[in-house]
């Protein structure tokens, strides 16, 4: 009996939560994977990844929460869809309908803190720590923020 790969879902905003993703891409190879990210001025294309988008939701704009209840509706038609076992997100808004839709299915979350945040920990990461499985960070200073999560110096994306 061929043996069943997991379904790896990378999601991330677009910009330099993306870019910190795609430092993934080793990992991405070993699965059967696919991305989502908001939809931007420019095409995302990475080859061989099926790749879906959300829209941009900036929170300080009026409309934030209508942005998000249409990315709820697209990450609800994504996970049912695709069927993810684990959900890689390094942030923003945008993906966190899709990681809370992730969990309420019984998914796994894994979520990495960007590495640009160095004293302080992001809004997406203070909501999502308690939801993730596994929770990584890049500098030790935000251990008092995230006393759980895993310190990976950088590595996880090298």
């Amino acid at each position: 009996m061929k043996e069943k790969r997991k379904k790896v879902c990378f999601a991330a905003s677009c910009g330099g939560h993306l870019e910190e993703l795609l430092m993934l891409r080793p990992l991405m190879d070993r699965y059967d994977s696919f991305i989502v990210t908001e939809k931007a001025a420019y095409e995302v294309a990475i080859e061989g990844i099926r790749y879906y988008y959300l829209m941009q939701v900036n929170r300080r704009e009026w409309s934030c929460f209508p942005r998000l209840i249409v990315n709820s509706f697209r990450s609800l038609w994504l996970c049912l869809k695709e069927r993810p076992d684990v959900i890689v997100c390094t942030g923003v808004l945008a993906t966190i309908p899709l990681c809370l839709l992730g969990k309420l299915f019984g998914k796994k979350l894994i979520y990495i803190e960007t590495f640009a945040k160095v004293r302080t920990p992001t809004l997406t990461g203070r909501f999502l720590y308690r939801f993730a499985d596994r929770f990584y960070i890049h500098w030790p200073e935000l251990q008092a923020y995230y006393p759980k999560a895993i310190y990976s110096g950088g590595s996880i994306l090298r």
